[in-house]
């Protein structure tokens, strides 16, 4: 399928780059570091995001290019959508990205199923980076600092640092070859994990003090309301990695985080340990993702919402 991509690439001169809502590392990694090596091969491209970019991203090289308002999309010939298991999650303008020509999907995702021919998906890939990187060495392209910085950057932050599950041989073997391309790792670190702002911190206080542990103490359950964000001066995009501090209990090994996105809907983020498959609880539910990292959104009152979860894990007897 690389070579299908390949071809595409070199039949067409404009592209169109984007990925799905509430940005994350991967997402932005992918997409600058493909964008810069399209235009690297002399192409014109476009990197398009419905949301805003997170302030601990914005020193990615060519950060501050993305557009936020997707204009006329007929000089498109072909559209990449990363890190996308369905084309709906670009958000609002997923229908006129799928009047573009044509369409290229690049992701890892348990749960894609295929919404379009050309596509690159392998759910034992660490990241969509780590498919980009890949797509670098099929066409023998040595990636820029640039591009390096980007990469590493998208694999470094859905590996979890590289102390997930998906931390696989291929990953570190890609890391590897980006920092000799340039990448330089202890300053992308600071960037992204020691450059918080103060509203994220007080957010992570409030989150913290909504800790509760269900299962004998082998799930904790952590919640953000629309009011905890209005009332620390945070926004949606500082919940990212907030799950994950549930997951660092002793004991604990599944890690759920509630985030209100409307009066009466969830975001459902899901964290697991070891062997522990959240991506069925979260497909069960409406959503999907990975083993170990999961998601999904449900209507209801955060009670009603916590208990259909809770129920679900039950279900598949995820932990015993």
């Amino acid at each position: 399928m690389i070579d299908k991509i390949i071809e595409v690439i070199n039949r067409c001169h404009h592209f169109l780059i984007t990925s799905h809502v509430r940005l994350d590392g991967d997402a932005l990694g992918s997409e600058l570091a493909l964008g810069l090596l399209l235009k690297e091969l002399g192409k014109d491209a476009t990197v398009y995001n419905e949301d805003p970019t997170p302030e601990n991203y914005l020193f990615l090289p060519g950060a501050s290019q993305i557009t936020h308002t997707l204009g006329e999309i007929g000089g498109y010939e072909a559209a990449f959508v990363l890190d996308c298991s369905e084309l709906d999650r670009v958000g609002r303008e997923a229908s006129r990205i799928q009047a573009v020509r044509t369409i290229v999907n690049i992701d890892h995702h348990l749960s894609n199923d295929g919404f379009c021919e050309i596509r690159l998906i392998d759910p034992q890939a660490s990241s969509t980076g780590e498919l980009i990187w890949r797509l670098l060495e099929a066409i023998r392209l040595r990636p820029t600092p640039e591009m390096a910085t980007c990469l590493y950057t998208a694999i470094l932050t859905d590996t979890g640092s590289f102390h997930y599950g998906n931390t696989t041989a291929g990953a570190l073997v890609a890391a590897s070859k980006l920092v000799a391309c340039g990448a330089h790792p202890q300053w992308i670190s600071q960037q992204i994990y020691e450059n918080e702002p103060v509203e994220k911190m007080r957010l992570m206080a409030r989150v913290l003090s909504s800790l509760s542990l269900e299962k004998g103490g082998k799930v904790a359950c952590l919640t953000v309301m629309l009011k905890d964000l209005e009332e620390t001066g945070a926004y949606h995009h500082h919940t990212e990695g907030l799950v994950d501090l549930g997951r660092r209990i002793r004991g604990v090994a599944i890690s759920i985080l509630f985030s209100q996105v409307e009066p009466a809907t969830y975001k459902v983020s899901l964290r697991s340990k070891d062997e522990i498959d959240v991506e069925q609880v979260a497909r069960t539910l409406g959503g999907g993702g990975h083993r170990n990292a999961a998601a999904c959104r449900l209507q209801g009152d955060i009670e009603a919402v916590k208990r259909q979860v809770l129920e679900t894990i039950d279900m598949y007897r995820v932990v015993s």
